[in-house]
């Protein structure tokens, strides 16, 4: 089912990447966009057929609304695979860190618990989330990090944010969230590097990606903020009530039909 979203920013990768791998990732989202447009329209004419007491054509409009829907959803996972991908290549985080840098609120928070998840499976006792500044958000709001707040609340862990504020650490194991005494600068780039030399201390993202467990299954709606709140919800709406109306008047108007018509 499509609900509104929201997304980190309008920069959607947090490293130097080529101008083709941005302009795939704003194809998609922009193909998203239009399935949404197409969408609204579609359920705008069902609602006007519908009160015009055409039952037919306000059904024949929902469905087509419903598979516009669907073509949104499988582009915004598209998108959301690829950038997810991209940040989160080796090489470009440790094992114990995940980018959610270009992906929409739900989407992120669906990758997080997933995340949160196989990390515990696989015995890892903490993990970094880099979760944006808000720099370039409306307003600079951030808008990851309040739900990744909420998640750990949700799932019982403790969280701090991090020396740099687009980052947060969460203890895996349930308790308190301190950070290792000497974590960031010169001291944590060696560590990493021997790490990375003796082999990786914790799963890949790589490898998360490998298992089939990156996240959920299942679209996303192109409902960036612009889109959000209020209309999404109200389109879901809509639609439930066309469905119902089609269902309770169409078998009506089809036997007034069939009794002043004759088809020849």
């Amino acid at each position: 089912m499509s609900y509104p979203m929201t997304q980190i920013g309008s920069r959607a990768f947090n490293h130097n990447q080529s101008s083709s791998s941005e302009a795939e990732y704003e194809r998609l989202r922009g193909l998203a966009r239009q399935e949404h447009d197409k969408r609204s329209s579609c359920f705008d004419k069902a609602h006007l057929a519908y009160e015009r007491g055409d039952g037919q054509a306000a059904h024949e409009l929902s469905e087509e609304g419903k598979r516009h829907a669907q073509m949104m959803d499988t582009y915004n996972k598209q998108a959301s695979d690829y950038i997810f991908r991209e940040n989160n290549a080796v090489g470009r985080v440790d094992g114990d860190t995940i980018d959610l840098h270009g992906q929409f609120v739900e989407e992120a928070e669906d990758i997080l618990e997933a995340r949160i998840k196989y990390a515990q499976q696989h015995g890892q006792s903490h993990l970094h989330v880099i979760v944006g500044k808000g720099i370039h958000s409306v307003n600079h709001i951030q808008k990851i990090k309040p739900r990744v707040e909420q998640v750990c609340k949700e799932l019982g862990l403790q969280y701090v944010t991090e020396e740099n504020e687009g980052r947060m650490y969460i203890n895996l194991t349930g308790g308190p969230a301190v950070m290792p005494a000497h974590h960031g600068g010169q001291h944590q780039h060696q560590q990493h590097q021997q790490q990375h030399q003796q082999g990786p201390q914790y799963p890949t993202n790589a490898q998360y990606q490998q298992q089939g467990q990156q996240y959920p299954q299942g679209g996303y709606p192109a409902q960036q903020q612009q889109y959000g709140g209020q209309q999404g919800q109200n389109n879901n709406q809509q639609e439930q009530e066309i469905e119902a109306a089609v269902q309770k008047y169409l078998p009506r108007i089809l036997r007034k039909l069939g009794d002043c018509c004759i088809v020849m």
